[in-house]
């Protein structure tokens, strides 16, 4: 594990073997990174965040408090990269809300928002923003459901059979009542 100089890295915070926090990158408290983990240069990482193993967080990346990368998610920076034309300057930023959940190998494309406690099922790919509390699957991702802070399905009611949350539509999202 290696933390460049100019990079932060909060109290609490474990970085597994492999893994590296590069200049300018803002790790916050409490959070737990795997292994083989690249955070930077410029990303900002919230508190309590979860990063499993060989994820990529580049620049132009916020995730707030809370949020739980799955293994070998990933994100891009750039809509259309080619290996011979520079585009950094087309860097679109990628913003994932307070609690969220990106399953396991999905893709969020750059320049969308993941809305707060949104679930990102396995493997989907995101190609536009995902409401608060949605849940996403598939290649585009599309919602199927509704899921509660405690990453619970919810029924019909909008209620959380688990800890018994209840919740209302707010825009396109959802609030707790």
């Amino acid at each position: 594990m290696s933390v460049e100089p100019g990079a932060e890295v909060g109290e609490g915070t474990t970085l597994w073997h492999n893994s590296r926090i590069l200049s300018g990158t803002r790790v916050g408290r409490d959070c737990r990174i795997g292994q083989n983990v690249v955070a930077g240069p410029d990303a900002v990482i919230g508190n309590g965040c979860k990063i499993q193993n060989n994820v990529s967080v580049f620049k132009g990346v916020t995730l707030e408090d809370g949020v739980f990368c799955g293994p070998s998610m990933t994100f891009t920076n750039v809509r259309t990269p080619r290996a011979h034309i520079p585009r950094m300057d087309e860097l679109l930023p990628t913003l994932v809300r307070k609690g969220a959940t990106l399953g396991g190998n999905c893709t969020v494309v750059c320049g969308n928002t993941v809305g707060r406690f949104a679930f990102v099922g396995a493997g989907a790919v995101v190609t536009r923003d995902v409401p608060d509390h949605a849940l996403v699957v598939g290649n585009p991702a599309r919602r199927t459901g509704w899921v509660c802070e405690c990453g619970v399905k919810l029924d019909g009611a909008l209620c959380c059979p688990a800890c018994g949350l209840g919740y209302e539509t707010a825009g396109e999202g959802l609030a707790r009542k």
